[in-house]
């Protein structure tokens, strides 16, 4: 089953419920995972099962990041405030560093977020064995 985590910063987080929301049908057919006050939120205002992490100032970020590393996440939308300061922006560049190191789509607006979610749902499914 494709695996794809789900991020928002807080100015972020009412674009996120919109997306998922929107592409609630989709979704429904992926393993979701998000940091702790998204998945919070998302599973308030959808009917979406997701595993949380923990929050991202307390090591979410880190956590997606090890899946990423691990092989077992298929992509992330990350909705990023871009124009706050972030206490914990290390963990956020360390987070884009490890997608771009092993090549894990990555969505940072909702203009990209479109396109990662229906090209998941687009690729084909690789069976192992």
């Amino acid at each position: 089953m494709t695996r794809v985590a789900l991020i928002a910063h807080d100015d972020k987080k009412p674009d996120m419920i919109d997306l998922a929301q929107k592409h609630q049908a989709l979704l429904e057919q992926y393993d979701l995972i998000a940091t702790g006050t998204t998945g919070k939120r998302l599973m308030e205002e959808t009917n979406l099962d997701i595993e949380r992490k923990e929050s991202g100032p307390l090591g979410g970020d880190m956590m997606i990041g090890a899946e990423v590393a691990e092989g077992i996440l298929d992509g992330i939308v990350f909705l990023r405030d871009p124009l706050r300061a972030q206490a914990h922006e290390p963990d956020i560049s360390a987070l884009l560093r490890i997608c771009d190191v092993h090549d894990t789509p990555l969505a940072t607006n909702l203009a990209s977020a479109e396109y990662l979610l229906k090209g998941l749902a687009d690729r084909p499914v690789h069976q192992d064995g």
